[in-house]
């Protein structure tokens, strides 16, 4: 019988990795999860690829049984970790014993978990990736009693050492705001088309409409306005496109976003910036902050070379308490 992790309290979850790639001339979104850095770390912290299929939970509490010893790590959102009802750590890695219940509760100060698991999960394909996507109905969310498969057999597991400050494997942790989120931004195509109406952009706070998604956020606030008066063309538009509509929201695009649109492109969020956008809530307040292409770069370059450190720590430990990892 296959290995498998049971899903008992499913909430909102489902199976996610970084997203399809390369596929946007077809007409395809990336989609993927909302907050690349946390599910990279997720998996790296499990000695996986980082692109490896994870669950991703979204607002409501969550429940699953593994049939196996597993080891997994939650990173995302904070959020309250018990196995079997003990209090586990978040940002590290966890060994859970075959029926054994995880159980993640009470999100807050953002809205998305990261689950993974050693070995990661087995999970249908579309163009390279398990990402859902909803326009070409593709992929599900997960419901109460689904089983899904461990893609490689976990070894025996039974090491007491992760609860030692010894191993404590410093993973790089985002801040999490409980009022107002800080986005950057960089300059987008269509900014001189504002005037000074632009600058409205960073100098008051937004607030996340309930009909945000996947797809996009809608921002209400002092939404800047278009001076130009020539048609703006359809043409392909970046994930984290800050769009301006005739109205009195803004459109922030997201993974899921279609990959043309005809709104004028004030700002583009920035690579890190849109992982802290995926962990915004509805009713929750931002603000957006200018920054260059180079201080962007720079950001995105620090935030790779965090997660890259920590690989060589988790293979140093894993190494040490002879854990094999996958292929």
């Amino acid at each position: 019988m296959a290995d498998t992790v049971t899903i008992q309290r499913a909430g909102l979850a489902t199976v996610q990795d970084l997203g399809r790639f390369g596929r946007s001339r077809y007409g395809l979104p990336v989609n993927g999860a909302l907050d690349q850095h946390s599910a990279r770390v997720a998996n790296v912290l499990c000695g996986n690829d980082e692109g490896a299929p994870l669950i991703e939970i979204t607002a409501l509490d969550f429940g699953c049984t593994p049939s196996t010893d597993v080891l997994v790590a939650v990173t995302g959102a904070p959020a309250d970790l018990t196995v079997d009802g003990v209090a586990r750590p978040r940002w590290e890695p966890v060994s859970v014993r075959s029926g054994q219940t995880i159980r993640i509760t009470g999100i807050r100060l953002g809205i998305r978990v990261y689950l993974a698991v050693l070995g990661s999960l087995n999970a249908p394909m579309l163009q390279g990736s398990c990402a859902p996507d909803t326009i070409l109905g593709f992929g599900h969310t997960l419901s109460d009693g689904d089983e899904v498969g461990l893609r490689t057999p976990c070894p025996p597991l039974d090491h007491p050492h992760f609860s030692l400050p010894l191993f404590r494997l410093k993973a790089p942790v985002p801040r999490f705001h409980d009022s107002c989120a800080t986005i950057d931004v960089t300059d987008g195509p269509d900014r001189a088309e504002f005037g000074d109406t632009a600058e409205r952009l960073f100098r008051s706070p937004y607030t996340v409409s309930a009909q945000s998604n996947h797809i996009g956020l809608r921002l209400g606030g002092d939404v800047p306005r278009r001076v130009a008066t020539g048609e703006v063309l359809s043409r392909g538009v970046p994930v984290g496109a800050v769009e301006v509509p005739a109205g009195d929201e803004l459109l922030v695009l997201h993974r899921g976003r279609g990959v043309t649109a005809g709104y004028p492109v004030l700002a583009v969020v920035t690579a890190t910036g849109l992982s802290a956008l995926g962990q915004v809530r509805p009713g929750q307040s931002l603000r957006f902050r200018r920054r260059s292409i180079s201080e962007a770069v720079t950001a995105h370059r620090a935030q790779r070379h965090a997660v890259d450190a920590l690989k060589a720590r988790v293979r140093t430990v894993f190494e040490a308490l002879r854990i094999p990892v996958p292929p």
